[in-house]
């Protein structure tokens, strides 16, 4: 694909602008692949800034970045005008430290994060590991949600490696602070069956709140709602408590501290479940979500509210 003048300068000066520039599908709140999801998992370990764009929304950036580059997929990281390359890229230098100097940051923590694997584990990673052959770790990948698997895999010579009780497990050096502390179980129980990570690191799960617990903390100034419906659609039935509102975006409480209580209201519990869960994954320790939404709210709290 040749590469229009008009397209090459607009490319030039998005790179111009900003220092460190991510071309990816969907937004870092949410990729849309999963090769933009690794490249913004690297990126955000660092901790620093970065502009991105979303070439799914916009075709002639999408076509255009993949010969501005001669680099033919999505993602493409540049940092100072120039390509450092795809998610596989971004990954490796993140692991090596490459990354980390080509954006004039301090060496990673190297430190081997504290991993346990309990006795009734251990002889289901060992059989795995001999049935695979090979010289074979087991690998934790943790990414910044703490979703965790666990896999074998061939060695990697820039993961850092910690000996459990005689079994190599590696990990990547994004992810090796999220690990530190994680218990490999073996679960047979409400858990399912099978090994299990348990991870001291990771948010509280959302937790569900009744309409009239939710009501009392409010009054008593002790939660912070978050009505998440849209202005339409709250207008039909208002939540006769002080509340706040999406309006104009989550930056305002993304900034609050994160041991901030908040609960999550709609109009049954599925959309504010959702921005609950948003929330609970940027950190907050203490998320809910309001039961039922403002139809329960109305049937068990106040029956002045309409119900629609």
């Amino acid at each position: 694909m040749s590469l229009a003048p008009e397209l090459r300068q607009r490319i030039d000066e998005l790179l111009q602008a900003n220092r460190i520039v991510l071309f990816m599908k969907g937004e870092p709140r949410a990729p849309q692949c999963g090769f933009s999801a690794k490249a913004v998992a690297a990126l955000s370990s660092l901790e620093v800034p970065y502009a991105h764009v979303n070439v799914l929304a916009d075709g002639e950036i999408r076509e255009g970045i993949k010969a501005y580059g001669n680099w033919p997929t999505i993602p493409q990281l540049y940092i100072g005008g120039e390509l450092v390359g795809g998610s596989d890229s971004i990954e490796q230098m993140a692991n090596s430290g490459e990354l980390h100097a080509a954006l004039g940051l301090p060496p990673p923590d190297r430190t081997p994060p504290a991993i346990t694997i309990t006795a009734a584990a251990r002889p289901t990673l060992r059989k795995a590991s001999e049935d695979a052959g090979g010289d074979l770790a087991g690998q934790v990948d943790i990414d910044p949600n703490f979703r965790t698997r666990l896999a074998l895999a061939t060695r990697d010579p820039a993961a850092i490696v910690v000996d459990c009780e005689g079994i190599p497990v590696q990990v990547a050096v994004a992810a090796a602070r999220r690990a530190d502390g994680l218990v490999i179980d073996y679960a047979d129980d409400a858990r399912g069956k099978g090994l299990v990570g348990e991870n001291p690191n990771a948010p509280p799960p959302v937790r569900p709140l009744s309409p009239t617990d939710a009501q009392a903390r409010c009054a008593d100034g002790g939660l912070r709602l978050v009505d998440v419906r849209p202005p339409e659609e709250r207008a039909l039935a208002e939540v006769g408590v002080p509340h706040s509102t999406l309006d104009d975006g989550p930056g305002a409480l993304e900034g609050l501290p994160k041991d901030t209580p908040l609960a999550f209201l709609c109009h049954h519990g599925n959309r504010s479940a959702q921005d609950a869960e948003h929330f609970r994954q940027l950190g907050f320790t203490e998320v809910y979500n309001v039961q039922g939404g403002i139809d329960a709210w109305a049937e068990h709290v106040d029956g002045t509210i309409p119900r629609y």
